[in-house]
């Protein structure tokens, strides 16, 4: 198994970094899926911030559309070969304040359904002995096959609010293998750091290289 990777930054501008593993591990509370060093990052705007919270965002969802990030390109972060795609899972509503207390209490559900479910539309690249996961991506906005190969910065797909996602935002992980189930999480670093909750990654161009 890799003792880690090193990748590039999936999107340029700005993103909230969430579910950090600088700041826990398991990072995202369950080894479940391999995702003891998975990472979060949340499209936000020039302010640093997501969209603006409303007292009708407080009681309803909203649709994905609203958010700044929604549709942003999502990029390779590493070389590879893409192994999988899956692009079929509608963008649901975004869940904020009541409604994200119901849209917790049904992740279980989701969980029992299978990488998928909480995946929803992503891509997965072979680098070396890791495959690098990117989830939670736009409907019908997929812009590679399996066994294309890919480098870094080269577009993956858009992001979205498919599979278990509350809001726009794209979920990065590696794993030591094809078959997510039966995985282990390997560490990540991007551009030879790992960010921490709460702060704003303000990425330029990736680094193109053959990493």
């Amino acid at each position: 198994m890799a003792a880690s990777i090193d990748l590039d930054y999936p999107f340029t501008g700005r993103w909230l970094v969430q579910n950090s593993p600088a700041n826990r591990v398991p990072s995202h509370g369950t080894t479940l899926f391999a995702t003891s060093y998975a990472i979060d990052f949340v499209p936000v705007g020039g302010a640093g911030r997501t969209a603006p919270i409303t007292f009708g965002s407080l009681v309803r969802p909203e649709p994905p559309e609203r958010f700044p990030g929604f549709g942003r390109p999502i990029l390779a972060p590493v070389a590879g070969v893409v192994l999988a795609v899956h692009d079929t899972e509608p963008d649901h509503p975004a869940y904020r304040g009541l409604p994200s207390i119901g849209y917790a209490l049904s992740q279980r559900r989701r969980a029992a359904a299978g990488w998928v479910a909480l995946a929803g539309n992503h891509v997965l690249i072979e680098h070396a002995d890791v495959v690098v996961a990117l989830c939670h991506l736009r409907h019908g906005g997929v812009e590679v096959r399996p066994g294309q190969r890919v480098h870094v910065g080269d577009v993956l797909g858009r992001c979205g609010n498919s599979g278990n996602s509350t809001e726009p935002h794209v979920h990065v992980q590696a794993i030591d293998n094809r078959d997510v189930e039966h995985a282990n999480a390997v560490p990540v670093t991007f551009r030879g750091s790992l960010p921490r909750d709460g702060e704003v990654i303000t990425a330029q161009e990736p680094h193109r290289n053959s990493r």
